[in-house]
């Protein structure tokens, strides 16, 4: 399956910590399914809210979006060919991006995906890109090497979900420490064909998305500090543009 392009998935984005006690947030944002080699078009007004630039993905800001996806996969012994890439992700807006995770579906020339890439960003400007093999029903597993949260150490496995959204977007991921699923965030959507009442519709619903975004994680945090979780120090991992 490769969905057209592009699309806008109004979504409900929302994290669970059920350890060492259960704690819970959700919020609704939007998020942009793309074809990284036909970057959607928007009217001239729009184009300050509506930007996707290759500075907020991947390691090489010198490089286009493909560039970094074919050198990353190229070192994971993957070649695509003329094969298409999706991505979804948030879009650059109001001179910010935040995309705590995007993901890029790459499939080579004759249609077949070869794989998933899950790009994680970090409140402290980290970035990390896991390469996830997923099975028919976009399920894959993968260690966690990066440090995200100042509440969990950088051990333990996640469990994803992530099938290339279609109508409806459902992503998962899941974090297993010591055998036990201690965390789990979320999107779920659906889709909205990109016209430019859709564009309007999502700018004036979620005007500052990134913005709001990174606060409510911060806010999220303060509020499990307050309640004395604690606090793990970042390690070497978290370094701007540490890779696998």
């Amino acid at each position: 399956m490769v969905t057209s392009t592009p699309a806008l998935y109004a979504v409900t984005i929302g994290h669970v910590r059920t350890a060492p006690f259960l704690r819970t947030f959700q919020h609704r944002s939007h998020y942009w399914l793309v074809d990284i080699d036909e970057l959607p078009s928007v009217p001239r007004a729009l184009r300050y809210f509506v930007k996707f630039e290759s500075r907020d993905h991947f390691f090489n800001p010198q490089q286009s979006i493909r560039s970094n996806v074919n050198t990353f996969l190229a070192e994971h012994d993957i070649d695509l060919g003329s094969g298409r890439v999706l991505m979804l992700a948030n879009a650059r807006s109001l001179g910010y991006v935040f995309n705590p995770l995007s993901l890029f579906w790459c499939y080579d020339a004759t249609g077949v995906l070869r794989a998933v890439i899950a790009e994680v960003h970090n409140t402290y400007g980290g970035r990390h890109a896991y390469l996830l093999k997923t099975d028919a029903a976009g399920a894959a597993g993968m260690s966690k090497v990066f440090y995200v949260s100042p509440f969990f150490d950088v051990s333990g496995n996640y469990e994803v979900m992530a099938p290339e959204p279609d109508a409806q977007a459902h992503i998962a991921i899941s974090l297993l420490q010591h055998g036990d699923k201690v965390f789990t965030a979320w999107i779920e959507g659906q889709r909205r064909p990109m016209t430019l009442g859709s564009i309007l519709r999502a700018l004036l619903r979620h005007p500052l998305g990134s913005y709001r975004v990174a606060a409510l994680i911060r806010r999220h945090g303060i509020t499990l500090w307050l309640r004395r979780l604690p606090v793990i120090s970042r390690t070497t991992v978290d370094s701007i543009g540490g890779r696998s």
